[in-house]
């Protein structure tokens, strides 16, 4: 069937499940170091324990983008029994991890969340590539980041917003404060509630031919045809590789490293290390506390200016939804644009420790994400076979979890040592990442990739 040209609201209705994916994913980003901290979690130690997150994505995302492709159900289509399976799966991690009793817990969990989150983000990726004809594609892809925006920005407040209604940020040695589980419970009923809303909105067009499509369904080998796609990609897909390699190296890193660089380099708030405190005695308990309190304090402030790269992301957003509805867009240059933007913000953070300022940094930092979450995306759906939507997303992904392994198998902590010894030269090398990765786009040339008439 000819496919239509979609309306606003049909778009919107598709992408809002991405509400929920990034509720998981701020939660994630933005306090899981945080916790491993509580739990007792060195600052140099942290990257490492990020390891599942990239490492589950390299697994999951091609094998689902292949079954996906090779799925159809004549009520629920495609891709939405994965967005189901992965809510329910994410939904049910969110809740449990801040009740972790030990580090080794938390790092379980996180594993478990990250793949969950995977079976849903994925197939959303190829949904638009399915539903939108070309000219849209680009509209589409900034329509979803529009609402991963709100997303970022919303959950990054949730314990800062639950901490001022009076819920307390103290807790003892060990232990998640309140505040941060009530955040990730509420982020585990948003984020099943907005994938339900995409389920039950938003309907999929069958196969062309659907016994052929059974046929090739029934001949598939999963990982032969991964490692066919992965050896006969288009030459544009792995160009864009080399752009989303830097790009992710950054974001790990901020995802990772942020909540110690910035409670220590901003806000002058580390996390006390307890071994320091004698507890039996009143007065190092009582300090202990203090400490322990201020740099939850600071966590939340990390947290809630973290998701200022949110909004941000979403005010370009909505700027690029509204240009590119009608108009012609460069997506190369407004990539490598945004990645400069972004790399400046990052390297602000340790020229102007101001917590004033922090905001304008972040405000920088969510240029870039706006644009890495949309761009490549646009560009590659633009080069790749359609009846190979997912597993060319899948296998794409890889770009991302590659530069994640890397820099958690202390390619962080070795980046960050070539400017110095604090936590914040992490932030330095990520804005270093960025200057790189806008660089790269030069190394796009495919006109299709580069311009499209929307």
């Amino acid at each position: 069937m000819k496919k239509p040209l979609l309306k606003f609201w049909d778009i919107w209705n598709m992408s809002f499940g991405f509400l929920g994916i990034q509720f998981g994913f701020a939660l994630q980003g933005g306090f899981m170091s945080r916790i491993f901290q509580t739990l007792g979690a060195a600052k140099d130690d942290i990257p490492l324990l990020w390891i599942a997150a990239p490492l589950t994505g390299l697994i999951v995302q091609p094998i689902i983008g292949y079954l996906s492709d090779h799925t159809w159900h004549p009520r629920w289509g495609r891709r939405r029994p994965f967005f189901l399976v992965g809510a329910v799966l994410s939904s049910l991690t969110l809740f449990f991890v801040p009740h972790s009793p030990i580090l080794w817990v938390a790092v379980g969990c996180l594993w478990i969340l990250d793949a969950s989150i995977n079976i849903s983000m994925e197939p959303f990726r190829a949904l638009v590539a399915d539903k939108l004809l070309d000219q849209q594609r680009s509209y589409g892809f900034i329509i979803q980041t529009l609402i991963i925006g709100i997303g970022t920005w919303i959950a990054s407040n949730l314990p800062w917003i639950v901490s001022n209604l009076g819920v307390s940020d103290s807790a003892p040695p060990g232990i998640i404060p309140m505040s941060v589980k009530i955040a990730f419970s509420i982020g585990a009923f948003v984020f099943l509630i907005s994938i339900l809303y995409t389920v039950f909105t938003t309907k999929e067009y069958p196969p062309k031919d659907l016994n052929e499509f059974k046929k090739k369904k029934e001949t598939g080998n999963l990982f032969a045809q991964v490692f066919e796609y992965i050896v006969t990609m288009p030459k544009t897909m792995l160009k864009l590789g080399v752009i989303q390699f830097f790009s992710w190296f950054a974001f790990f890193a901020m995802w990772s490293l942020a909540n110690p660089a910035l409670t220590e380099h901003v806000y002058k708030s580390p996390m006390p290390i307890e071994a320091k405190f004698d507890l039996k005695d009143p007065l190092d308990k009582s300090q202990f506390q203090k400490d322990n309190t201020a740099f939850q304090k600071a966590s939340n402030l990390v947290g809630s200016n973290m998701g200022l790269y949110g909004l941000s992301s979403m005010a370009f957003a909505l700027f690029l939804s509204f240009y590119t509805s009608k108009r012609t867009i460069n997506r190369r240059m407004i990539h490598m644009s945004s990645l400069f933007i972004g790399g400046f913000g990052f390297i602000a953070m340790y020229w102007f420790p101001n917590p004033g300022l922090l905001k304008y940094w972040f405000m920088c930092v969510g240029i870039a994400w706006g644009s890495i979450l949309s761009m490549p995306y646009a560009m590659l759906s633009s080069v790749v076979d359609p009846e190979k939507m997912g597993i060319s997303m899948g296998v794409f992904n890889i770009f991302i979890v590659i530069p994640q392994i890397i820099a958690a198998l202390n390619g962080v902590n070795f980046a960050a040592s070539l400017f110095g010894d604090e936590s914040i030269f992490a932030l330095v090398a990520a804005g270093v990442s960025l200057f790189i990765s806008g660089m790269c786009n030069l190394l796009i040339t495919e006109k299709n990739a580069i311009r499209y008439q929307v």
